[in-house]
């Protein structure tokens, strides 16, 4: 949320930026945001299933 709005103050005060140059990197940005929640959710996920229940001792209800 912080980058996207710095993008677009960044915008509304910038004037010889292109728009379309702006909107490549706010997609660039939000493609970057989506793949590192995905890797953080498979990441949690691996974490819960496999390395907890070996090294913890925690088994599944």
């Amino acid at each position: 949320m912080t980058v996207v709005s710095y993008g677009l103050y960044k915008l509304k005060y910038k004037k010889d930026k292109k728009m379309s140059i702006h909107l490549i990197h706010m997609r660039v940005a939000a493609q970057g945001f989506v793949v590192g929640a995905v890797t953080l959710g498979v990441l949690c996920s691996m974490y819960k299933d496999y390395v907890r229940p070996r090294f913890f001792n925690v088994f599944k209800k």
